[in-house]
């Protein structure tokens, strides 16, 4: 996922990456806020009666829904998309540490309070056309670390 205004300011101020949060917290949860909006995957999710309510919970309901969207290769790449930015969305607002940052690609990753960072809309995508691994494995998997 390219963010073309992050891209273009980082070229302009020779900024290779940038964390999404400021010293006092203040920038964080705006950033996280936008993120999480993931609309697609949150109107399939309500479509099927699951509450995406940012909870380790949600992922494993998520990873029960019917892969219907893997018909359609537009909508397979979008909600990639959103189920990455709502597994990045759950391990920010569940995981001590975890805090959202923006590679040099324009890529948003998740950092770990152990400096890992996790690609998870990639994470996002394997599990959208595939089903694997798990919302929820990937989950345990990064909370571990």
């Amino acid at each position: 996922m390219k963010i073309p205004f992050v891209s273009n300011w980082r070229k302009r101020h020779g900024v290779t990456a940038i964390a999404v949060f400021s010293p006092d917290g203040a920038d964080a949860e705006g950033v996280a806020e936008l993120l999480s909006e993931c609309e697609l995957l949150r109107a399939q999710a309500k479509e099927a009666g699951v509450e995406l309510d940012d909870t380790v919970g949600s992922l494993e309901a998520l990873d029960q829904l019917v892969p219907r969207w893997r018909e359609d290769a537009e909508a397979l790449q979008w909600l990639g998309n959103d189920a990455g930015l709502y597994l990045g969305t759950v391990l920010v607002r569940q995981v001590p540490g975890a805090s959202w940052l923006i590679r040099a690609d324009g890529q948003p990753v998740v950092r770990l309070a152990s400096d890992r960072e996790i690609d998870v809309v990639e994470a996002g995508h394997d599990w959208a056309e595939s089903g694997a691994p798990e919302l929820s494995q990937f989950y345990a998997e990064a909370a571990e670390s």
